[in-house]
């Protein structure tokens, strides 16, 4: 259909344009994109056996829809990209407030106007970007911001009587007709304003201020609300439920992979640091592991949930901590240290909502424990497990290395070496180099000093040695040594 020249209403009759609710333009392009099988949300990982489907069923149902849970589990991106489901463009009637359609105009301004110039009543039209409403429930949203309210400054200038309708001021929601209207965190909203919904998810109808108006709207809506919203904030009015079709729960990635998708597409990196720094993929898995840590750490609240965007903000921290100490050292490229995701607990801390054993450790602190723990999950990965080892008298695959540190004083990595002096101080704990040669041999010779700092921090977290942080940098010892010198 060529809008250029479809101006004018009678035009659009003759090009037999057909007048379709938004509804059906998502079910009929849904159906579509099936058929052909295109991604109906691109960009969103982890949800193509469970949320995606139930999705799509109930865009093809014709239901409004409640997404329905934890924070950072991408609910505003899928209604977001609903828009990727309407027709590219719509007519609307020129001037209208409300994008009356002009096969089925509905309200006053629009219909006076086709009465006075009939096939010549001037239509604009709307591209599927402008299509997509959005509010953030909080507790001072009013009726009048949703619905609308009679304007005495409109009645002033027009001369009109409050009894007239010409005074209403539509609010968010009538400016929205043939849209998707998403509200976020539903619960938030007090109980009689959700009430105020009632009709208009049921009938379309709309009711300002004891005005008798029939405004059949036409609207999509997507609501998003927190479990955890229930409980501290408000609740979803049970009238209200009953008239959303389709309530859908959403959940966190189920596998580092998954993650790391997620993470790699969200972060916000500037070019000169991906240029800069090199990062091994065992870094990129640790990273996704500390999130997976902190969801099943008894210090952290899991009602509160863990954000995909603690995993995004926390890369972004890790590859800067490492860009930093590039330019501190005056180089142009830097492989990334296991030491350097010291640079993401600000990333956790701010993240991550603590119970009280965790606010008794600190937030930094639980920060370094979930670093730990997550180096002791992903260490059984490349190296063999120690508890399977511990049998008196019987000889181990880490032996020697922790014989070294008994023998010895053990050793410091500075967080400001430069990589030259970081290589050649992990190439002088000898023991690594064989175990990384022995368990993993096809491990690229960059990523190999990543793994080899990862044995360190493995032993340590199996408590077979001894880790200290100081203000420059680590100091790795003997388990005893470190007990008998009080550090």
């Amino acid at each position: 259909m060529n809008k250029e020249k479809i101006t004018t209403l009678g035009a659009l009759k003759k090009a037999g344009y057909i007048t379709k609710s938004i509804k059906d333009e998502l079910r009929d392009n849904l159906r579509d994109k099936i058929k052909n099988g295109e991604e109906s949300f691109q960009g969103v990982w982890g949800y193509e056996n469970s949320v995606i489907p139930e999705l799509e069923r109930a865009i093809l149902s014709r239901h409004n829809i409640n997404l329905l849970g934890l924070r950072g589990q991408a609910k505003t991106r899928l209604a977001r990209l609903m828009v990727n489901l309407l027709d590219e463009w719509i007519p609307v009637i020129k001037g209208s407030e409300i994008n009356d359609d002009p096969l089925n105009p509905i309200s006053r301004y629009a219909m006076e106007l086709i009465k006075e110039h009939g096939d010549n009543t001037p239509i604009d039209w709307l591209h599927r970007n402008d299509r997509f409403y959005e509010k953030l429930a909080t507790p001072d949203v009013t009726v009048a911001d949703l619905i609308g309210d009679v304007d005495p400054i409109k009645a002033a200038n027009l001369k009109l009587s409050y009894a007239d309708d010409r005074v209403i001021h539509f609010g968010m929601i009538p400016r929205a007709n043939r849209c998707i209207f998403v509200i976020n965190e539903l619960p938030d909203l007090q109980s009689r304003i959700q009430v105020s919904l009632f009709n208009i998810l049921e009938e379309g109808d709309i009711q300002i201020r004891g005005f008798k108006i029939r405004m059949p709207l036409d609207l999509q809506f997507v609501f998003t609300a927190n479990p955890e919203d229930y409980t501290n904030r408000g609740s979803i009015v049970t009238p209200l439920k009953d008239r959303i079709g389709s309530q859908i729960l959403t959940h966190y990635p189920e596998d580092i992979p998954t993650a790391r998708k997620i993470t790699e597409q969200e972060s916000n990196l500037d070019k000169r640091q991906t240029e800069t720094v090199y990062v091994p993929e065992i870094a990129k898995d640790l990273l996704e592991q500390i999130s997976f840590e902190a969801r099943s750490s008894e210090y952290v609240d899991a009602k509160s949930g863990v954000s995909a965007r603690t995993s995004i903000t926390a890369f972004e921290n890790l590859l800067s901590t490492a860009e930093r100490r590039a330019l501190l050292a005056g180089a142009d490229k830097t492989t990334l240290r296991l030491s350097d995701f010291m640079g993401v607990i600000p990333a956790l801390t701010g993240k991550i909502e603590l119970v009280y054993e965790g606010e008794q450790e600190g937030a930094g602190g639980v920060a370094a424990i979930l670093i730990d723990e997550a180096v002791k999950s992903l260490f059984p990965t490349y190296f063999p497990e120690i508890k399977k080892l511990e049998r008196k008298d019987a000889e181990g695959p880490y032996d020697e290395l922790i014989s070294w540190f008994f023998q010895g004083d053990g050793f410091e990595l500075l967080d400001e070496f430069t990589d030259t002096e970081y290589k050649r101080a992990l190439d002088d704990v000898s023991p690594l180099h064989q175990l990384i040669k022995e368990h993993c041999p096809e491990i690229p010779k960059e990523d190999s000093y990543f793994l080899k700092e990862l044995l360190l921090w493995g032993l340590v977290a199996h408590k077979k040695l001894s880790k200290y942080r100081f203000s420059e940098g680590f100091q790795f010892k003997d388990l005893y040594g470190n007990y008998i010198s009080g550090l």
